[in-house]
């Protein structure tokens, strides 16, 4: 099976993410679109086995395959928790909709490491920005503030929100480099500050459900088996060209 072929016939969720999702969007963005894949079980059995992930068809388009999607989810990479937790979705079924339903049991304390850890690589790289062209690109430094910002209420609430909403203005505002690098960089040591102590009492566990993620990817699993089983059956008990009416 073409990798394509299983984006277009086995997808279980599909969303938009990027500036659209976080409530960014201005005229010249992008539509980013991320989604899920169950590879038919059978694709397991042989010694090729099907991708972890596959990126189309189309511009801007990439998904994973389930067990990757919750591999990463688990630990608790801040793309993949993010794309769950998009408002603009585009597909859902039945596996879809029981995935949504266990975002909860992805969210940990984890989440401190993976969001600062990513949080401190951008850093990084607008300081490697600052010294190479005298100015940081500011929309990777609108981004940063939005992922501390994130990552500190979802830390103090023990839920994941993405759209930036109220904040949207105060974010653009960094993009268009109206705010100067000495705010930026005040409001980045303020909110790494408040994830860190957002940290201390959180209501997020202290690991993800692993149990509760591990059985709903072997109940997606066995379905699939199942269903092919169903399938193959129902064509081999077909009745033969030819043969239909004969005694």
């Amino acid at each position: 099976m073409h990798p394509e072929d299983l984006v277009r016939d086995h997808t279980i969720y599909a969303c938009v993410m990027g500036s659209r999702a976080f409530g960014l969007a201005t005229e010249d963005s992008d539509t980013d679109r991320r989604g899920v894949f169950l590879a038919p079980t059978p694709l397991f059995w042989g010694f090729e086995k099907p991708p972890s992930h596959v990126e189309g068809p189309g511009e801007e388009r990439f998904s994973w395959e389930l067990e990757r999607f919750c591999e990463l989810a688990l630990r608790a990479n801040p793309n993949i928790l993010e794309c769950l937790h998009s408002p603009l979705v585009e597909h859902v079924d039945d596996t879809g909709r029981e995935l949504l339903a266990l975002r909860g049991a992805f969210l940990s304390r984890r989440a401190y490491d993976t969001f600062t850890g990513y949080a401190l690589g951008q850093r990084r790289k607008l300081d490697a920005d600052l010294r190479t062209h005298g100015a940081p690109r500011w929309k990777h430094a609108m981004h940063l503030l939005r992922l501390l910002t994130s990552a500190r209420d979802l830390l103090r609430t023990g839920e994941l929100t993405i759209d930036v909403g109220e904040r949207r203005a105060e974010f653009l505002a960094v993009k268009r480099g109206e705010v100067s690098w000495a705010e930026a960089e005040s409001r980045m040591a303020r909110l790494a500050a408040e994830t860190e102590r957002a940290l201390q009492g959180s209501p997020l566990p202290a690991e993800p459900d692993h149990a509760r993620v591990a059985g709903f990817l072997f109940r997606a699993r066995r379905d699939s088996a199942l269903r092919t089983h169903t399938d193959h059956q129902v064509v081999q008990g077909a009745p033969r060209a030819g043969r239909v009416g004969r005694r």
